[in-house]
């Protein structure tokens, strides 16, 4: 750690270098935690294990950092504007199969944010300019002969016996094993991984039985010579020993584990891994099996019990099922599986918002490396399928991406009808996001084309309202009529939300550019209503904002304000940063008319930083509002006073914003509770986070508070809860990234 630190002061970005299962993520995770209350900004970890599309690496530092892509910017764009001015600690965690890819990124990072550094982890280095490799070394191994005392302290003696106890609940370095442990240590070359992996048959046999039988594996190798193998072929070797001890259900489930890219529920596993020979009925116990062996890990994302495999652990998966001859079935299995999901999940878009992004929060890796699967083996039906479900997650979390995956699956023109004409509106719509109306049409003309081909007068009439409102942004007004004409003769026989209100919204945005308030107001006051009845809550937030703006222009302060801080709570649902933006911005426009300039002035700042983070550019409607707000507030207090509040609300980050927007308090920070995104730590669980971070168990931090090892689990569970992570690396990463 203290070369990392020393490299770190005269470079910005170092690279941990060594093969698998050395032990490099902890040694970055725990660098980060340390040197993280350096950065006024704190530390962050990019999880890239997951990601197998080159082009997605950006996406991922966009969603460690808490950023979005909800304007069709490129994801680059956003990270520069947004880390120009910061002060922090990136970790991009396994680069390996993105080598190119990482260090493209990271020498863009560096470049765009002259205070940011960057630690990189990979099994070589990522050959950039600037670049300083620190060859990560395993565990220091414990001498021959070394006293009980010593070996206590030795690093990989000290995980052996963590990871030992943790299996078996009741072991303890002595002077009756040491020299079995020291023996199996070195033996194990101080390989993290293979440690954890020996560590966990003390549940069933001593550590001489476990010496002994890794012993005769190696000697298999080696012809009898007591010559240490390569590291690699250790790590080898010890998997290979552990799997050897695995049941054949066990094995039959491991090997197929490896299909998922990312964290997967169980669930899924029984979807997908399911077979004759393997009942989903007992999904659960050989999941549970494979946990205690160290062969899978169990996580929880958002309250949500999940698991994953380790990345060494993957690839070997990734081998076996070759050699199973199970590849191609087990993968057809997992495209279908997330083709019927999602299918049969799109109505939850409208109905059920903010679960349904919950779980496609916790499936988007799995669900991209579907999509790529689709494309590589140009099976476009079903990814188009897939990609044209999920429109409101890419609409509230990345319009560049799903761009990027329609226009690739959509070019053979292979689907359903009725998927391919929700697939050319939401491209359509994606176009309209862009402020690219002339790219717009095209797509919407063919979503009504293939519309009237399907005779779904639902789908009919909602094309023909994005359609419409294709034509209002590119100044056709009659264009957009005939649409709204024809889509409301369907209406007037068709009992369907969905195009009912579909056609509301294109009637508020034709009455918009058409200048007529009346029925702007109308429309949207019916909209709300029936929104709010059916729990549509990304279009109630939208029919709210049009009757806030509606009432800020004839001047009804009082109602402007109800209809904001009512679409402001509905948006701090689902989390849509856009509408964050045009909300904050609309509120100082009306603080500012409600004389108080200095809150008006704080709230633009604060808009201002919600924008650049979602990659919102100042255009339209909010350019003007903006601007007439800026020059009203400099003419009321001054320039000086104007900036100064207007950099308070830029720094004072997007909750904060939201309860200063809403009137809500302020919690107080009396050094006890630290701020999180969905509330606060209570004193014991900043406790309990701090000590994770320091890497204890939960075994050794209730010997540490005095509590039971089950207490400790609760707190885990809630801190992760209300910190928004999935696991015990994350806690640590943003405990580093909160100390200011």
């Amino acid at each position: 750690m203290a070369e990392i630190r020393k490299r770190l002061t005269t470079g910005r970005l170092v690279s941990l270098v060594g093969p698998g299962g050395v032990g490099k993520t902890r040694l970055a995770i725990r660098t980060a935690a340390e040197l993280g209350r350096g950065f006024s900004d704190g530390a962050y970890l990019v999880e890239l294990a997951e990601v197998r599309d080159p082009a997605l690496v950006a996406n991922a530092v966009l969603d460690a950092l808490d950023l979005r892509n909800e304007a069709a910017k490129k994801p680059h764009e956003i990270l520069a504007a947004s880390l120009k001015e910061k002060r922090l600690l990136l970790v991009l965690d396994n680069c390996e199969h993105l080598l190119q890819a990482a260090g493209q990124l990271g020498t863009e990072v560096l470049r765009a944010a002259p205070d940011v550094k960057v630690i990189a982890t990979s099994r070589e280095p990522l050959q950039v300019g600037g670049e300083q490799v620190v060859p990560i070394a395993p565990l220091e191994l414990p001498e021959t002969g070394e006293s009980l005392a010593a070996l206590k302290r030795n690093d990989a003696a000290m995980l052996f016996e963590e990871r030992a106890d943790a299996a078996s609940g009741s072991f303890e370095l002595s002077a009756s094993n040491q020299i079995a442990v020291a023996s199996l240590c070195r033996r194990l070359d101080g390989l993290p991984l293979a440690i954890e992996l020996a560590a966990v048959r003390t549940r069933v046999l001593t550590v001489e039985e476990i010496l002994a039988r890794l012993d005769d594996r190696f000697d298999l190798l080696t012809g009898g010579s007591r010559a240490a193998l390569p590291r690699h072929q250790t790590l080898q070797t010890t998997i290979d020993w552990s799997h050897d001890l695995l049941t054949e259900p066990e094995r039959i489930l491991l090997r197929r584990l490896c299909v998922f890219a990312g964290r997967f529920p169980r669930e899924d596993v029984q979807a997908v891994c399911a077979s004759k020979g393997l009942p989903a009925a007992s999904v659960v116990h050989l999941l549970s099996s494979l946990i205690e062996k160290s062969l899978v890990m169990k996580e929880e994302f958002k309250g949500q019990v999940c698991y994953r495999l380790h990345e060494t652990m993957r690839e070997y998966a990734s081998l076996k099922l070759d050699d199973a001859r199970e590849k191609d079935e087990i993968e057809n299995r997992l495209v279908e599986h997330y083709r019927t999901t999602c299918l049969g999940l799109i109505d939850q878009q409208r109905h059920g918002l903010v679960q349904w992004l919950g779980w496609v929060d916790l499936e988007i890796d799995n669900i991209r490396s579907v999509l790529q699967r689709c494309l590589e083996r140009r099976q476009f039906a079903a990814g188009i399928d897939i990609a044209a479900s999920l429109a409101y997650y890419w609409v509230t979390h990345g319009t560049t991406e799903s761009i990027r995956w329609l226009d690739r699956l959509l070019e053979p023109g292979e689907g359903s009808m009725p998927t391919l004409t929700r697939a050319y509106a939401l491209r359509g719509w994606l176009s309209l996001l862009q402020g690219d109306p002339t790219a717009a049409t095209p797509w919407t003309v063919r979503a009504v084309a293939m519309a009237r081909k399907t005779e779904d007068l639902s789908l009919l009439s909602q094309s023909l309202s994005i359609a419409a409102t294709a034509a209002d942004v590119g100044g056709d007004a009659s264009g957009a009529t005939r649409f709204l004409e024809e889509a409301e003769t369907i209406n007037a026989g068709l009992e369907d939300y969905a195009a009912r209100i579909e056609l509301l919204q294109a009637y508020g945005v034709h009455a918009f550019f058409v200048g007529d308030a009346d029925t702007a107001r109308t429309v949207s006051l019916e909209g709300a209503r029936l929104s709010r009845e059916a729990g549509d809550l990304f279009l109630l937030e939208s029919m709210l904002r049009n009757l806030a703006m509606n009432a800020m222009g004839t001047g009804d302060l009082v109602s402007a304000k109800r209809w904001m801080l009512d679409a402001l709570r509905v948006v701090r649902q689902i989390d849509h940063r856009i509408s964050q933006y045009y909300l904050l911005t609309v509120l100082a426009w009306h603080a500012d008319s409600s004389a108080n300039p200095r809150l008006a002035a704080q709230l633009l700042g604060a808009a201002a930083s919600v924008g650049t983070e979602a990659g919102a550019g100042i255009v339209g409607p909010q350019a003007s509002v903006t601007a007439q707000t800026t020059e009203s507030i400099i003419r009321t207090v001054g320039e000086a006073k104007f900036e100064s509040d207007y950099n308070a609300g830029k720094r004072m980050g997007r909750e904060r914003a939201m309860r200063l927007a809403l009137g809500e308090p302020d919690p107080e920070d009396a050094g006890v509770a630290t701020e999180t995104a969905s509330g606060t730590l209570a004193r014991r669980e900043v406790e309990v986070a701090h000590l994770v971070a320091e890497g204890l168990s939960n075994k050794q931090i209730g010997a540490r508070l005095y509590i039971s090892e089950g207490t400790v689990a609760t707190h885990v569970r809630n801190i992760m809860n209300k910190l928004g992570v999935n696991s015990r690396a994350q806690i640590a990463s943003w405990m580093a990234s909160s100390a200011r």
